[in-house]
């Protein structure tokens, strides 16, 4: 299993916006062929910071999603309203 935290900081006033375009992208995601799960997480602390938590059964399903047209319409329509880079860290699975 192949498991990617993406972090975002979003600029305040696209927050619900950011939400919106997130949940289309995590609604397709869930779809794909290897995709174990698409979670969106905001904090509670400071909500205009995000936590995506994707799992794929493999590097090439992974690979496979950043190929998709519902992930490049996500990484275009939220580009602009990103406070800082997102940051993503890739993990391998041990559990479950």
């Amino acid at each position: 299993m192949i498991v990617t935290t993406v972090m975002v900081h979003v600029k305040s006033d696209h927050v619900a916006d950011f939400i919106r375009e997130t949940l289309r992208n995590c609604e397709a995601s869930v779809e794909e062929t290897g995709n174990l799960r698409f979670d969106l997480l905001q904090s509670e602390e400071d909500p205009s910071r995000f936590l995506l938590y994707e799992a794929y059964e493999s590097r090439e399903a992974a690979a496979a999603h950043k190929q998709t047209g519902h992930y490049e319409r996500w990484r275009d329509r939220v580009a602009d309203w990103m406070a800082e880079p997102r940051q993503g860290i890739k993990y391998t699975g041990i559990r479950p």
